[in-house]
């Protein structure tokens, strides 16, 4: 199946990357654009958009080698607004990126490496999951935590068939009864993302664009983080609930030099 998870890995991915990379002439286009007077935004958006995050991580030692400057630091002095913001996420290692922006989400711990599910564990750990809930009077939210954290997507999948043999309703019924608040979000935002990944991220996508306003901090996030995994995945399902493309949505709420960024990092709806 490694081969399955490659191609569906590969389908999902609108930022490939380029591939005849190297960095310095990148680096000298990037110092070249913010030299001087003036920024040519427009050259910032064609390197940093079409190259891979671990790309960009080999263009700022270039730019530091070549230039004696931080390219991060030169990148917030000479961008502003939304647009910055939008770039200076795409510097930050993956990792680091994940750690800042989505700590709330409870998926750091979560181990994913295998799609091997244990029946017996499941059935444990739904019997856990009842027993620390619906069970008692009151909630061992550590439990909760604990499972629903550290389990991954494949077997926790099978737990939540198995919680609603046992307890006669959906784990999402007995966590929003049991918790509240900002834990019963994050558990919420757990189960929903193990049911439907690619559902999940389009809600998020279409209500940050939907409506008066946009909310920018979401879009962003959600966009950066899933460029390089699944985010052409993440379109067709969000073209398949909502009867429109992301890169229309985007086109009607956005503008600018931040819009075309944007829409690089989505790319083309064919």
């Amino acid at each position: 199946m490694a081969w399955w998870k490659a191609w569906i890995e590969q389908e999902g991915v609108t930022v490939k990357g380029s591939p005849h990379f190297n960095p310095d002439p990148d680096a000298e286009t990037l110092y070249k654009a913010m030299k001087g007077i003036g920024t040519n935004e427009q050259a910032i958006i064609d390197v940093l958009t079409k190259r891979s995050n671990a790309q960009r991580q080999q263009i700022a030692k270039s730019f530091k080698a070549q230039f004696g400057k931080d390219l991060t630091e030169t990148l917030k002095s000479e961008l502003s607004g939304k647009f910055e913001r939008l770039i200076v996420a795409l510097m930050y290692p993956p990792y680091r990126y994940e750690a800042k922006e989505l700590h709330d989400a409870m998926k750091g711990s979560r181990d994913d490496v295998s799609g091997f599910v244990d029946p017996g564990l499941a059935v444990q750990d739904a019997q856990d999951l009842y027993a620390a809930g619906e069970k008692i009077h009151g909630t061992d939210e550590m439990k909760f935590i604990t499972i629903l954290c550290t389990r991954s997507a494949t077997h926790l999948m099978r737990v939540f068939e198995e919680y609603e043999k046992i307890a006669s309703k959906s784990i999402e019924d007995s966590i929003k009864s049991e918790t509240h608040g900002s834990l019963e979000e994050a558990m919420l935002t757990v189960v929903k993302c193990t049911q439907n990944l690619h559902s999940y991220f389009a809600e998020r996508l279409y209500y940050a664009l939907k409506g008066a306003g946009t909310r920018d901090g979401t879009l962003i996030r959600n966009i950066v983080s899933r460029s390089e995994i699944d985010l052409n995945l993440i379109k067709c399902q969000f073209t398949k609930m909502y009867g429109k493309t992301l890169s229309s949505m985007i086109m009607g709420d956005t503008s600018g030099d931040y819009k075309n960024a944007l829409l690089n990092l989505v790319g083309s709806d064919s």
